[in-house]
């Protein structure tokens, strides 16, 4: 081609992309270092001068067959090791997302198993744990924010055991989650209420500035439960007693101020039910007074540390004594004689009363049998013991009393 040279056709080989990998060897009568240069730089593999042997050339060809060949070879194995690692790609990156699905799916399922440990599986409301959790923040906040104040409430709903123990556990059920409603309905968002257990419920309210701000909360609940109950099948009325205690610093853990709202509701108890009563520091020292009081009265039965006075009945008709009146006094051993008026009552809220009605009946019954048989005795006296109502439901209070 005497238009173009060697070097030429060879950049055209090497420009087009069905021929750029034909190895070229340049036959030449040139044996300049320029010449050769310039046919490598072009795209030659191999340079041959003139004259040269057939031998020489047909190696050559064979070499960069071979050469080729083995490119040839190298790309075919870098096409299966490519599609190799795309498939091994593929299934690492199906096998990732399966492994995330099953993070995801135990994700979920530790989420909805923290639910259900944090929270009431009937009302849906927060349980004691994440009451007690959130009371532990405003309890903290209070200690850190001087400005910050918070008060709990704890609600105990009257008589609900009455309405659970005749109509049903299905028909209290329905009523616990109406109660829950409608005490939500009384609450901001930032409020927390919480089902305590049973048919206690805990209200925190925070960032209240004075304690009225709960007595108000607490009014407005009572007006609310004061309503009738429409259920499925049944209309009811309930309320609930309510003790209040104001959240501040200076208590030492968060679980004194649940103990303290709870002696508060029971005082609002003991003043007739469907009340609410605000906690003052007095109400903890009568309680520890009357816990005391209580283990003194058990031990006091164990002991018999009773003494009974005999108050003489004189027959206005005879003026003569026609017979007693039995009172049961406690001769405590530090304090001295205690009132009936003091421990009577703890006797009768701790079931202690049965065996005390039964040790003073008894002992009244053997000092009449003393009187009756004296010889001065000249007409048959009477003995008038009190008696709790509670021990007129024993079975065996006849029996007692002929003994």
């Amino acid at each position: 081609m005497p238009e173009v040279d060697g070097y030429e056709v060879c950049q055209t080989f090497k420009a087009w992309e069905l021929t750029a990998d034909i190895p070229v060897i340049f036959i030449s009568a040139l044996d300049d270092v320029f010449d050769k240069v310039k046919a490598f730089k072009v795209g030659g593999v191999d340079y041959i001068t003139k004259p040269f042997e057939f031998q020489e050339v047909l190696v050559r060809v064979q070499n960069q067959l071979a050469l080729r060949w083995t490119r040839l070879e190298v790309l075919k194995l870098n096409v299966e090791l490519e599609d190799r690692v795309k498939q091994r790609t593929g299934e690492l990156e199906k096998t990732l997302q399966k492994l995330q699905e099953e993070i995801n799916s135990r994700q979920k399922l530790q989420t909805q198993l923290l639910d259900i440990a944090l929270h009431d599986s009937l009302t849906g409301l927060p349980n004691r744990v994440l009451f007690i959790r959130r009371l532990e923040n405003a309890f903290n906040r209070a200690k850190q924010e001087s400005s910050y104040q918070f008060a709990l409430l704890f609600l105990d709903c009257d008589r609900f055991k009455v309405i659970n123990n005749s109509l049903g556990h299905l028909v209290g059920d329905e009523l616990l989650i109406a109660i829950a409603y409608r005490l939500q309905a009384c609450l901001t968002p930032i409020n927390t209420l919480a089902r305590l257990g049973g048919d206690e419920f805990g209200i925190i309210l925070e960032d209240i500035t004075h304690i009225n701000m709960a007595i108000q909360v607490a009014e407005q609940i009572l007006q609310q439960l004061s309503l009738a109950f429409k259920l499925s099948r049944y209309e009811v009325f309930m309320n609930a007693s309510i003790g209040i205690s104001w959240g501040n610093k200076d208590y030492e853990r968060p679980e004194y101020l649940v103990r303290d709202a709870d002696t508060a509701m029971y005082r609002a108890k003991a003043q007739g039910r469907a009340k609410y009563h605000v906690f003052n520091p007095e109400m903890h020292q009568e309680a520890i007074q009357l816990l005391e009081l209580e283990n003194d009265l058990r031990r006091a039965v164990e002991r018999q540390e009773f003494l009974v006075y005999y108050q003489p009945i004189v027959s206005l008709t005879t003026g003569r004594i026609s017979g007693f009146e039995a009172l049961v006094r406690w001769q405590h051993p530090i304090r001295g004689l205690v009132s009936p008026i003091e421990f009577i009552p703890v006797a009768e809220e701790t079931g202690l009363i049965n065996a005390i009605n039964t040790w003073v009946l008894q002992s009244a019954c053997h000092q009449l049998s003393i009187w009756q048989h004296h010889p001065v005795t000249s007409e048959p006296l009477t003995m008038s013991v009190n008696l709790s109502a509670r021990l007129f439901s024993q079975p065996n209070l006849v029996d007692q009393i002929d003994l």
